[in-house]
Formats: structure tokens, C-alpha cells, sequence
């Protein structure tokens, strides 16, 4: 499919738990990236709980002098018993000075990986942060802001909003992702307030967003729970929205 990167507006909208989950249910090998700058390792501490130690992950590859690709192969580590592998993100925020340098390369290195039948999810973390990885949302297929749906949240979107958007021609896209639809804002209004669309929607569920976000152990009928469901339908979107979009644009170069 391609590299989608998920960021935020605000503080703990939920990005970080909404790209594992993406990535848990995707349908092809998948790459999850943590790009977030401000340290520490959101898989490591929360899904696996802290049972899991850094091996390696961006600040090793920031520091190679080699070839990147061998490099992100090298760093890379399974989730057992899935398709997921991820590169694990900084130990500490004091690290994101070291990491400007290695967007722009990881941005096309990961780009090339579609050849292969790889995607990738970016967790890019919070937008306007000291190291943030910009190249890495300016080079993905889809950039997804995700945001829930109250006033303070959507005044953050207001200020980030324009500077989301991409050019009618870009091969690229954005677009907003929201968690807790109509608590108290529905689509329709988010999209009115910012000028953005928005892809798809989660339901507010943190009894299930916990074993994403911290290990939890599934609630009853999680495969088959509202959470699952609409993490799904979410897939289907992004795939649609990306295979629409380079259609549309191949059409256009052929005319």
C-alpha cells in the first residue's frame, strides 16, 4: 500500500494507541515506526508493559554511516506471532537533537519499502515539538491528524490545520482521524471547523484501547468489539483513499 503517519494537534489523542492498532490488524507486513521525539518508547513501556529492553532503534540509525536500508533491517524488531515489526524511538528527549538529519533519508528509504510488500505506520507524535519529523508526514502517502472531538481539541486543530493541508496535485494526502466522534463534536462539524475531512473514527473505548496502550488483557469479544471494528474499517479507508488518490493522478499524467 504505502507509508501512512499518524501525528496530533494536541496532547494524547490517542496516536500512539491508534498506530499499533492499525498495525495489529493490518493485512500485509507492516513497519511501525515510533517517530515521536519527546523520548522513551510507547511499545516498549505500554504494550509490552516493560518486559521488552531496547536493543536498538532510531538513535542507532541516526548514528550509521551506512547503507540505510541495511541499516532499518538491522533495527527492526518482530512483535511474535504477528506481521508487525517496529524500530523502537529515542531513550530520552535529550536524543532529539540527533535526529534532523536522518528524516529526509528514512523518509525515502521508507518509501521504497512498498516494493518489497512492506507497509509503514509513522508515529510522528505531536506536531511543532523540537525534532519533529516533518520530512517523514511531508513524504507519506497519507498524513492523518488524529484529534478528539472537544472544543480544546479542535482549537488546536484550527492552528495546525492549514499547515496540514497538501496541494490539490500533491501524489500525497491529509486528513483527520477522529477518536470519540460526536463527545461533543460529529464529523460534519470538525470538518466546518478546520477544513479538513476526516477519514475515519474510533470509538472512545479504553477498556480496549488499554491493550494497545499498555498490554491490558482483551476484554470479551474484543476481535469482533467496536474498537476492532472500526480500526477495520479505518484500514479499508486508508487503502481506498491512497488507491483512489495515485489512480486519479495517473489518470491525469496519461491525459
Amino acid at each position: 500500500m504505502a507509508v501512512v503517519a499518524l501525528t496530533s494537534a494536541s496532547g494524547s489523542p490517542g496516536a500512539t494507541t491508534t498506530a499499533l492498532g492499525l498495525a495489529l490488524l493490518w493485512p500485509r507486513p507492516i513497519l511501525l515506526v515510533e517517530a515521536d521525539p519527546t523520548g522513551g518508547s510507547g511499545l516498549l513501556a505500554g504494550y509490552f508493559h516493560g518486559t521488552r529492553e531496547y536493543e536498538a532503534g532510531l538513535i542507532e540509525l541516526a548514528l550509521t554511516a551506512s547503507n540505510l536500508s541495511d541499516a532499518l533491517a538491522d533495527v527492526a524488531r518482530p512483535i511474535e506471532g504477528t506481521t508487525v515489526s517496529f524500530v523502537a524511538g529515542t531513550r530520552s528527549h535529550t536524543q532529539a537533537s540527533a535526529l534532523p538529519d536522518l528524516w529526509a533519508p528514512l523518509a525515502e528509504t521508507l518509501g521504497e519499502l512498498e516494493t518489497s510488500g512492506q507497509d509503514v505506520i509513522v508515529d510522528a507524535g505531536r506536531l511543532g515539538l523540537h525534532g519533529s519529523p516533518d520530512p517523514l508526514l511531508d513524504a507519506a502517502d497519507l498524513a492523518l491528524l488524529v484529534s478528539r472531538t472537544t472544543l480544546p481539541n479542535l482549537s488546536a486543530l484550527r492552528s495546525w490545520a492549514e499547515a496540514f493541508q497538501r496541494p490539490a496535485l500533491d501524489w500525497h494526502q491529509s486528513a483527520l482521524l477522529l477518536i470519540g466522534e460526536g463527545q461533543p463534536y460529529s464529523a460534519r462539524d470538525v470538518t466546518d471547523a478546520v477544513n479538513l475531512p476526516v477519514l475515519a473514527s474510533l470509538p472512545d473505548d479504553p477498556e480496549s484501547a488499554a491493550v494497545f496502550s499498555c498490554g491490558a488483557q482483551p476484554p470479551k469479544r474484543f476481535e469482533t468489539g467496536p474498537l476492532a471494528r472500526a480500526l477495520q474499517a479505518a484500514i479499508a479507508s486508508i487503502h481506498s483513499t491512497i488507491t483512489l488518490r495515485r489512480n486519479e493522478l495517473l489518470a491525469g499524467a496519461r491525459s
